[in-house]
């Protein structure tokens, strides 16, 4: 019986091996179980053996590799110690291999699903990081980032994760403050300057506070873009950058708020300059007048008084 047995399964078997080269690099015989096994799905006997494995690979960059492995920690060691690590290496090769937002939520499954692990800490930082590469993309314009973004929701989602899982961290009010820039580029001013305001109520004592403070100002001014806008809104920004110099005279970003400050005085005086030709084209020189006056009055430093002073030297001898 033994004999036959020898016949129809293991003389097959080794015929096979010798004539299929390439098998004997697939299946190897372990004499510990007894059995054929692939070592391409194999694990370690142990959880400690299987993520010294994962961490081999993943300093030779081989990425694919090590996720792979990790996949097998998981699958056979499911309530191990190393189980969090595993995760972990799964989210750290997706973000060596650039894929952001997989990475993204692979380290969020570790502050899920293990959330007393020891990388808390390290996942907010790379987290944040992630947020912080997309929101550059936005800025750069680079078409494969925003490939990778899949979409506006993204990137402030991520931010807003880094604030839940760690609320009181260092990245919480970075985080923040970051939300409304993203905003801001998007030419959402009014959300952005929500998102800012917010930075400066829950976070008064930040630095990111007094960065926050200034672009709400700036956020006004961009929505009064063009001379003709409703110049409340430019009028708020003048005012709101005035208040950001008094209160912080020697911050780097006051030399950008007087700037703005100019340029927006300049814009108003624009807007008035076009009403008073509006009136004079209308004949109403009387008008007209006292608009070209108040630039003069009103906005001694701005490129239209030259022109001012010339109209109401026509118009006073029109009179």
């Amino acid at each position: 019986m033994k004999s036959q047995l020898l016949k129809e399964i293991v003389l097959p078997l080794v015929f096979f091996l010798a004539v299929c080269p390439s098998a004997k690099a697939f299946w190897v015989w372990t004499p510990e179980t007894n059995k054929w096994v692939n070592p391409k799905y194999a694990v370690k006997e142990t959880p400690e053996d299987q993520l010294a494995e994962v961490r081999k690979l993943l300093g030779a960059a081989r990425y694919d590799d090590a996720i792979r492995e990790s996949r097998k920690l998981l699958e056979h060691y499911p309530k191990s110690r190393e189980a969090a690590e595993a995760q972990y290496l799964i989210a750290e090769s997706h973000f060596q291999q650039g894929d952001l937002l997989q990475a993204f939520k692979d380290f969020q499954v570790v502050v899920e699903k293990y959330p007393f692990n020891e990388r808390s800490s390290e996942i907010v930082r790379r987290q944040f990081e992630i947020g912080n590469l997309l929101l550059e993309g936005q800025y750069k314009r680079n078409k494969i980032v925003n490939t990778i973004v899949g979409g506006d929701y993204d990137v402030i989602e991520i931010f807003r994760t880094v604030i839940r899982n760690a609320p009181y961290g260092e990245y919480a009010a970075p985080a923040q403050y970051k939300i409304g820039l993203y905003l801001q580029e998007k030419g959402m001013y009014q959300e952005a300057r929500d998102e800012f305001e917010k930075t400066m109520n829950d976070y008064p004592q930040n630095q990111w506070a007094e960065a926050a403070e200034y672009q709400i100002a700036l956020s006004d001014a961009k929505r009064s873009a063009g001379p003709q806008y409703n110049q409340a809104v430019t009028r708020a920004a003048v005012d709101e950058f005035k208040d950001f110099v008094e209160e912080n005279p020697q911050a780097e970003l006051s030399d950008d708020a007087r700037v703005e400050i100019q340029r927006l005085r300049e814009k108003e005086a624009e807007n008035m300059f076009l009403i008073a030709e509006f009136y004079e084209k209308q004949r109403q020189y009387d008008a007209a007048r006292i608009y070209y006056s108040s630039i003069i009055d009103q906005y001694p430093n701005t490129p239209r008084v030259p022109q001012a002073l010339e109209k109401v030297r026509e118009l006073s001898q029109k009179r």
